[in-house]
């Protein structure tokens, strides 16, 4: 399968069974073009037949020349003897085993707090509530959740921990706590801990930075951009902004974190389709680790991203490109989450083919001991699985999950970006289709582009490198 697109100048070919990028000039691009129509995957690297030689030939005669429309399909012909052009689909056997695995949790979110200080309008756990009622984590109910993941891990030695909420400084006791429980389990279980925390900053102190600083992996610091965009949906419960209050402690916390991680993570809604300017606000703040996340709402609500505000979103993420690959030429770069792709190794074939693995290898962890698929589920009654004390009960559901894959997803099965985005979030498919198996169109629009745009980048930068 072949994806053809050009980007910033860029002619893009992307061999998207092998993974293969090729970033070409405008004839091989369009031998390509005409190849792709009429050249099927080939399950072992073929010569191309005359019939297609010829086909090229007719279609580019009257634009390029004869001499170099062979040079071009000799190029090509290289290409696909290196098994980087209309390569064979190596996955659609695996996925048969791959159905079958064994699978061991490696990762919980802790909802150490159901319960927050902030009003944020689009929140879908309805200030921390999750549809239900506020509440802490005990550190009896966290230290059974460790127990639970050492358990069912398997040989895996690195686990992961992420404290949630609703605002997880809100108990920040237990947070401690539980870390240094899990520590204090590492030697004799063989198992490391990979703690990480997701916070609004309200509650941020110097003790909480220097904790986080030595035990936590990474930390998630929410803030939607610009003042006036973060004041409209991120206010306090009384409506007054928490942009003033929040951003200079964020500035401190980044500033310490030194070579340890940190994403600085908003949310973009209709109000804001100009986020790009949101993204670069955190830049020139000094933040160099940034994320900007679309909004998943109803379609009722104002702040809902729509299928006729697409182009406005394409153009943005377009823009947003060229002004990131531009900063990155001037020395004064900065990391995006959507535009970092490793066009070099990649994740592993289980992540390409299911994603985040929720609902089997992740699952989320409520107040009282609850087991759901993952944070978006937390609520809803026909995912719970279990709880802490008893393990995973619902085996049904969790076998639905383990089932969910880019074969299994009918809108998947061509998409160029299925190795990429591993299907798509499976809550935003059952929440606007009712299914897991099936995916949330405007969110693959727009995962299409990101991706598209990050392969550019890969393009301009290497470009740049080879130049100087």
């Amino acid at each position: 399968m072949i994806h053809q697109y050009i980007n910033n100048g860029y002619h893009i070919v992307l061999d998207v069974n092998s993974g293969s990028v090729h970033s070409v000039d405008a004839l091989l691009y369009d031998a390509v073009e005409v190849l792709a129509k009429i050249v099927p995957d080939m399950e072992k690297p073929m010569s191309l037949t005359d019939d297609q030689k010829k086909a090229v030939r007719e279609a580019l005669v009257c634009k390029y020349s004869a001499e170099d429309i062979e040079d071009a399909l000799s190029d090509i012909q290289e290409l696909i003897d290196a098994e980087e052009l209309f390569a064979a689909d190596i996955y659609k056997d695996y996925v048969i085993d791959f159905k079958k695995r064994q699978t061991v949790v490696k990762a919980l979110c802790l909802h150490i707090a159901h319960d927050c200080n902030l009003a944020c309008k689009y929140c879908f756990a309805e200030e921390g509530e999750y549809h239900g009622r506020r509440a802490l984590m005990s550190f009896e109910v966290g230290k059974k959740a460790l127990d639970f993941l050492i358990a069912n891990s398997g040989n895996r030695i690195n686990l992961e921990v992420d404290f949630f909420g609703g605002e997880p400084l809100m108990n920040w006791n237990v947070v401690k706590q539980l870390v240094e429980y899990g520590r204090s389990q590492e030697k004799e279980h063989n198992k490391k801990f990979r703690f990480t925390l997701t916070t609004n900053g309200v509650l941020l102190n110097d003790e909480i930075m220097e904790f986080c600083n030595r035990e936590m992996s990474n930390v998630v610091l929410s803030l939607d951009g610009r003042p006036e965009v973060n004041d409209r949906m991120r206010p306090f419960r009384n409506g007054k902004g928490s942009y003033e209050l929040i951003v200079p402690k964020f500035q401190k916390f980044a500033k310490s974190r030194g070579e340890k991680d940190y994403f600085v993570r908003g949310t973009f809604t209709r109000n804001n389709l100009d986020f790009g300017n949101d993204v670069l606000h955190y830049a020139d703040l000094g933040f160099e680790k940034l994320s900007m996340e679309p909004v998943v709402a109803a379609p009722e609500e104002p702040y809902s991203i729509r299928e006729e505000d697409l182009p406005q979103i394409m153009d943005e993420y377009d823009r947003l490109a060229k002004e990131f690959v531009k900063r990155q030429k001037e020395g004064r770069g900065f990391k995006f989450f959507h535009f970092m792709l490793d066009l070099s190794q990649g994740p592993c074939v289980a992540k390409r083919l299911s994603g985040c693995g929720s609902g089997t290898e992740y699952l989320a962890v409520t107040p009282w001991g609850d087991l759901y698929p993952c944070h978006q589920f937390v609520g809803n009654e026909e995912f719970l699985l279990g709880n802490v004390d008893t393990g995973v009960v619902n085996t049904k559901v969790r076998d639905e999950f383990k089932l969910c894959n880019v074969y299994a997803k009918e809108k998947c099965k061509n998409c160029f970006a299925r190795f990429y985005c591993s299907g798509g979030c499976a809550a935003n498919s059952f929440n606007f289709h009712g299914s897991i198996t099936d995916a949330y169109d405007i969110g693959c629009e727009m995962q299409k582009k990101r991706i598209e745009c990050a392969i550019m980048i890969r393009a301009a930068l290497a470009e740049d490198e080879e130049n100087n």
